[in-house]
């Protein structure tokens, strides 16, 4: 039996969506990332949604943009596997 690990919400200071960091227009604190629901972190600067696998979120900018307009009650719980 496997056991899932949850994303501890505390780490949200230190991650940044890496797209919203690379532009100079969204200030020194750019990419700011939030906890949508246990399995998506949302950057509200570039629209982007990361998929958190066993507690780890996959902030690879392909994966971010993948999901960037799927509605928030359609993403897919948990998330499928990141694209390689």
């Amino acid at each position: 039996m496997s056991e899932t690990v949850a994303f501890n919400p505390a780490h949200l200071d230190m991650l940044r969506c890496p797209e919203a960091v690379q532009r100079t227009e969204f200030g020194a604190d750019a990419g700011r990332l939030t906890l949508l629901n246990p399995h998506w972190l949302f950057s509200a600067q570039s629209g982007n949604k990361y998929p958190i696998h066993n507690g780890i979120p996959y902030l690879l900018l392909k994966e971010g943009q993948r999901w960037r307009d799927t509605p928030d009650a359609d993403l897919p719980t948990p998330p499928p596997p990141p694209i390689e």
